[in-house]
């Protein structure tokens, strides 16, 4: 049974649609454009927003990315690789999650621990994957659908969302001796930023082994999760990548930074290092999907060497 403490620590780290959207937002450059909808899950009553960034002028059909946010997020955030992914030539959809969203941090502050604990639960780990399911059948379905490459979808997500990213590539959950049903069949990679741990759950590679697919996994020296009452290591990333059964699958090990630091925001984990570890993750990113889409490893294989003064460790295998 999954309990609340490995939620908590792992947060940290088709219906009609009700759709709403905002007019499109031109990047600067007119690479691409965002665009929010409001859509809602009339099968589980949730509202699930969105937010799409779309690749202008890009010849279709254009790879997905599906980005799942961590504890506190929105679908506002992360848009450092939202935007960079869409200039490159692919959409990348943001999803919301309502039931540990950044709703989290309103309120009394004397009860924001009751309220990690509810957004920690495992009901809503579940609804998280179901989420990003939700998102994708509906997009797929919409007029854009037609312009998407259904052979060329990855999930990626920081933290809580690297855990939902984990759930979605294949990890194995077991209810009363049943493995359930959480893998989306559709996903021909993964990306994972401060991925946490299972805890309480047993080996790690009982857990993990299942994942087949290609794993990017991307962390940092002092990339630690602190809450009070639940502490997770920064080695606790490197166990995750070395019980995952991926092939092919590399890890980025990033000197110094902070859990927070693959967020949008600017500081943390030093305002020098901060933006030269985002731009050198947006460059891997696209360096592991040049090798899953065109089996191309040579921007794998070559970016160490660029990013060699903030990189503490590098793996590249099965490439």
């Amino acid at each position: 049974m999954l309990d609340r403490r490995h939620w908590l620590a792992a947060a940290l780290g088709s219906a009609l649609l009700a759709q709403t959207a905002r007019a499109a937002d031109p990047a600067a450059d007119g690479s691409f454009t965002t665009q929010e909808f409001d859509w809602a899950d009339a099968t589980r009553d949730r509202p699930v927003p969105v937010r799409l960034y779309w690749p202008s002028g890009a010849a279709a059909p254009v790879p997905l990315m599906l980005f799942s946010h961590g504890l506190g997020g929105s679908r506002m955030g992360y848009s450092y690789l939202g935007s960079h992914w869409a200039s490159q030539g692919m959409a990348s959809l943001h999803v919301q999650h309502v039931g540990s969203d950044r709703s989290v941090w309103i309120g009394n502050p004397l009860a924001l621990p009751g309220r990690l604990q509810d957004a920690a639960q495992p009901s809503e780990a579940l609804a998280r994957v179901a989420d990003i399911r939700f998102a994708l059948n509906h997009l797929l379905a919409s007029p854009l659908g037609e312009r998407i490459d259904p052979a060329r979808i990855v999930a990626a997500g920081h933290s809580y969302g690297a855990t939902t990213t984990l759930l979605l590539a294949g990890a194995r959950v077991e209810r009363s001796g049943q493995t359930l049903p959480l893998r989306e069949p559709r996903l021909s990679g993964a990306i994972v930023l401060s991925a946490p741990p299972f805890y309480s759950e047993g080996s790690l590679a009982q857990i993990l082994s299942p994942i087949t697919l290609p794993t990017l996994h991307i962390t940092a020296t002092d990339d630690v999760i602190r809450v009070p009452g639940y502490y997770s290591e920064a080695t606790d990333r490197l166990a995750v990548f070395d019980a995952i059964g991926s092939v092919p699958k590399a890890l980025a090990v990033f000197a110094g930074g902070s859990h927070g630091i693959f967020t949008d925001r600017t500081g943390t984990g030093g305002v020098t290092l901060n933006p030269q570890v985002k731009a050198a993750t947006q460059a891997l990113s696209m360096a592991f999907l040049r090798n899953l889409f065109e089996r191309d490893a040579s921007a794998l294989k070559a970016w160490p060497e660029a990013h060699r003064a903030i990189l503490a460790r590098y793996t590249l295998q099965g490439v």
